[in-house]
């Protein structure tokens, strides 16, 4: 039920911020590239830099996305939306979501403030230049391409692939959850890593 409150509310948002634009068509989720090796990095958000050497003893959850994805991020960070709401207030300080935009050129920061905010207060929007991305993308496996949409508003999707990653209080990647992965499943691995060193 939060999982299904979260997604009408996120896209009822997107739904008004773009009431006199054509949405783009459903974006194709893109497969992994070789296994991830995970590394740290450092973007821009609303509040300031973010670098995750700064959150050593926080366990995170990484999500690349973008905020005028029509389906597969709403999605996405439902479930995840829907794992944070499983935390306790206790569990809940010693995790920060992170969400990485695939699509510099229109993310601002303000922009993916806005749109993590429809979820959950613990996400933090992510974005850098198309190199820095890039970089970014790199560590963690990520694959996405530009899609020309003739005729619409919007220009341009984002097609990309749709992975969770968890990475423990030391830094390290250790889970890559699929799309769709059940959220019960991404709180298993998240409560594994809380309690490593509890």
């Amino acid at each position: 039920m939060r999982v299904l409150f979260s997604l009408l509310l996120v896209l009822g948002g997107v739904i008004e911020a773009h009431a006199t634009e054509q949405a783009p068509p459903q974006d194709e989720v893109l497969e992994q590239t070789a296994a991830p090796t995970g590394g740290d990095f450092t973007l821009q958000s609303i509040k300031g830099p973010v670098s995750t050497r700064d959150l050593r003893g926080k366990v995170l959850m990484l999500y690349f996305g973008y905020t005028k994805c029509p389906d597969v991020c709403p999605t996405s960070l439902a479930f995840i939306t829907q794992t944070l709401h499983e935390l306790s207030p206790e569990e809940l300080q010693e995790v920060v979501s992170l969400f990485i935009s695939v699509d510099p050129k229109r993310d601002t920061v303000q922009a993916l403030a806005d749109y993590v905010n429809y979820f959950h207060q613990n996400f933090i929007g992510l974005t850098g230049s198309a190199d820095e991305i890039a970089a970014v993308a790199r560590l963690y496996g990520v694959q996405y391409n530009e899609v020309e949409l003739p005729g619409s508003a919007f220009g341009y999707s984002v097609n990309h692939s749709s992975a969770t990653y968890l990475i423990d209080k030391k830094g390290e990647l250790r889970f890559v959850f699929p799309h769709l992965t059940d959220s019960s499943i991404m709180l298993e691995g998240l409560r594994y890593l809380l309690a490593e060193g509890a």
